[in-house]
C-alpha cells in the first residue's frame, strides 16, 4: 500500500473548486430579486418564472448522484472542467434569452450542468484531504452552501443596481461567464490529474431510476406551480401518476441492489445507517421551507412595497449575516453539541419566521424592512447552525464504500426540497395576494407555511436526537456488561 503524500497545492485547489460550486449553488437563489424584472421585461407569466427557480433546482437535484457516478468513470477533473464549461455555457444563455421559453430551457440546462459540477467538489475532497484536514474542508464545502443561498438576494440587487432594473436580469446570469473563465483557468493548472476507473455505464448510472424519479417529482411540482392558474384543478391527475412512479421508483432501487448494481439512490441508506434516513429527511425538510422565502420576500419587498432590487436585498442582509457567522462557528461545535445544534437552530429559524408573520401584520409596510432585521437575525442565527452539522451527523454512520452515494442523495433532497418549495410558497402568496387580500396577509400566510415546514424538520430532530441518545445509553450498557463479564470470567480462572 501506498503512503499518503499530500498535494502542495490542495488549498488551492480546493479554493477554486468550492469557487465553481459556489456559483453554482448561488443561482439557486441569486435570480430571486431578479424574477419581478425579468417577468416584465419578457412579459411571462407568474407559473412560467416560477421555473426559473424551480426547474433549475429540480433540474441540480436529480442530476447530482449522477455527476458523481460520471466523475467517478471519467475522473473528476474531466468532470469538474466539462461541467464547469457546460455552467459558463449555459450562464450566457438564460442571460441573452428572448422568451420566457428560453430562459426556462436555458435555467434547465444550466441546472444540469450545476448539478454534474457539484459532486465532483465532495470527490475533490476525499481525494485531495485525510483526517483532521478532511474534516476542515468538508466543513468549508457545508458552509458554502448555507451561504450560498442566504447571500444570493443581496448579490442579485447589487447586480441589478449597477446595471438597471430593465436589462440587468441579464447581469445575474452574465456574472458567470468572467468568474467561471477564470475559474476554468485555475482548475486546468491546479487540480490533479485522477485515475480514471473502466466502468460499464449501464451498470453504473442508473438510467430508470433517473427517469421514474424525474416524472414523480415532476407529477407534484407541475400542479403545484400552475396553482393561481388552476392547476390543482386542471393537472390534480397528474398526483396518483406521481404517486405510481413513486412507488415504483422505490422497487426499482430495491431490484438494482438485489442485481448488484449502483442505485441512484441506495435503499440500504435507510434500514441500515443509523440517523441517516431522519437526517436527509430533516434537510430536505428544511429546504422546503428556508429556499422559498427568498422568492417571497423579492415579491413583498419589490411588488408590494415598491422596493428597488438592492433595497429588496439588503432587506434579508440580517438573515445572512446571521447565517454566515454561526455557520462558521457550528461546524467547529459538531463534535461536542452533536444534533442539539440542529435542534436549537431549526427552533430558532421557526421562532424567526414566525416573529417576522407577525411583525409583517402590525406595522406600517414603510417600516416593514427595518422591522423584519432583528427577527430575520434571529432565523439567520439558526439557519447557520442546521446545514454543516445536520450534513456531518447524517453522514458520520455511513460505511465508506457508500460515502458519496451517501452525499449525492442527501444533497438530491435538498434540491428536490428547493424545487417543491419554492413552488409551493409562490404559490400561496400568490393565491393569497390574488384573493386581494393584501401583500402583508400574503407574506404572513406564506411565511407560516414555512414555519410549518421547518417545524416539521425541527420534529424529526428532536426524535432523532432521543433516538441518539438510547443508540449511545445501550451501546454503553453493552460495554459494561462485556466488562463485567470479563472482570467474572477473570474471577473464575484466579
Amino acid at each position: 500500500m501506498t503512503s499518503y503524500e499530500p498535494d502542495p497545492r490542495r488549498w488551492k485547489a480546493l479554493a477554486v473548486s468550492l469557487t465553481a460550486g459556489f456559483m453554482g449553488l448561488l443561482d439557486v437563489s441569486i435570480v430571486n430579486v431578479a424574477l419581478p424584472s425579468m417577468q416584465s421585461g419578457l412579459h411571462a407569466s407568474s407559473g412560467g418564472i416560477r421555473w426559473v427557480v424551480s426547474g433549475y433546482a429540480l433540474a441540480f437535484g436529480l442530476v447530482l448522484v449522477t455527476g458523481g457516478r460520471l466523475g467517478d468513470a471519467f475522473g473528476r477533473r474531466t468532470m469538474f472542467l466539462g461541467a464547469l464549461a457546460a455552467f459558463v455555457a449555459t450562464s450566457a444563455l438564460a442571460g441573452a434569452a428572448p422568451n420566457e421559453t428560453m430562459l426556462v430551457l436555458a435555467r434547465l440546462a444550466q441546472g444540469v450542468a450545476a448539478g454534474m459540477l457539484t459532486p465532483q467538489n465532495t470527490g475533490l475532497i476525499q481525494d485531495l484531504f485525510r483526517g483532521a484536514e478532511r474534516g476542515r474542508a468538508f466543513g468549508m464545502f457545508g458552509a458554502v452552501v448555507g451561504i450560498s443561498t442566504a447571500v444570493g438576494p443581496i448579490l442579485g440587487g447589487v447586480i441589478l443596481a449597477v446595471f438597471g432594473g430593465e436589462d440587468g436580469w441579464r447581469w445575474v446570469f452574465y456574472v458567470n461567464v468572467p468568474i467561471g473563465v477564470l475559474a476554468f483557468g485555475l482548475a486546468l493548472r491546479l487540480l490533479p490529474r485522477s485515475e480514471k476507473r473502466h466502468l460499464r455505464i449501464r451498470d453504473e448510472i442508473d438510467f430508470v431510476g433517473i427517469v421514474l424519479l424525474a416524472v414523480a417529482v415532476l407529477g407534484v411540482l407541475l400542479p403545484v406551480v400552475e396553482s393561481d392558474q388552476g392547476g390543482l384543478v386542471r393537472l390534480w391527475w397528474l398526483f396518483p401518476i406521481a404517486l405510481v412512479f413513486g412507488t415504483a421508483f422505490v422497487r426499482w432501487e430495491h431490484r438494482v441492489v438485489r442485481h448488484g448494481r449502483s442505485p441512484l439512490l441506495d435503499t440500504r441508506l435507510f434500514t441500515g445507517t443509523p440517523g441517516y434516513a431522519v437526517g436527509a429527511s430533516v434537510g430536505a425538510l428544511y429546504f422546503c421551507g428556508f429556499a422559498g422565502i427568498w422568492l417571497v420576500f423579492a415579491m413583498f419587498f419589490q411588488q408590494g412595497l415598491g422596493y428597488s432590487p438592492l433595497q429588496s436585498g439588503l432587506s434579508v442582509t440580517p438573515f445572512a449575516l446571521g447565517s454566515a457567522v454561526s455557520a462558521a462557528i457550528a461546524g467547529r461545535l459538531v463534535p461536542r453539541f452533536g444534533r442539539k445544534l440542529t435542534v436549537t437552530g431549526l427552533a430558532l429559524v421557526a421562532l424567526g419566521l414566525l416573529a417576522v408573520a407577525l411583525i409583517a401584520e402590525l406595522v406600517p409596510p414603510a417600516a416593514a424592512g427595518w422591522a423584519f432585521a432583528l427577527p430575520l437575525l434571529v432565523a439567520g442565527v439558526g439557519g447557520g447552525m442546521v446545514i454543516s452539522p445536520n450534513t456531518t451527523l447524517t453522514l458520520e454512520c455511513v460505511p465508506v464504500r457508500m460515502a458519496g452515494v451517501a452525499g449525492g442523495a442527501l444533497q438530491t433532497g435538498q434540491r428536490i426540497g428547493t424545487a417543491i418549495g419554492t413552488a409551493v410558497l409562490a404559490s400561496v402568496f400568490g393565491a393569497v395576494v390574488g384573493a386581494a387580500s393584501g401583500y402583508p396577509t400574503a407574506l404572513t400566510v406564506a411565511l407560516s407555511c414555512a414555519a410549518l415546514l421547518t417545524c416539521g424538520a425541527l420534529a424529526l430532530a428532536v426524535a432523532e436526537l432521543r433516538a441518539r441518545r438510547h443508540r449511545e445509553q445501550a451501546s454503553e450498557q453493552e460495554r459494561e456488561a462485556r466488562e463485567a463479564h470479563t472482570s467474572a470470567a477473570d474471577v473464575q480462572r484466579g
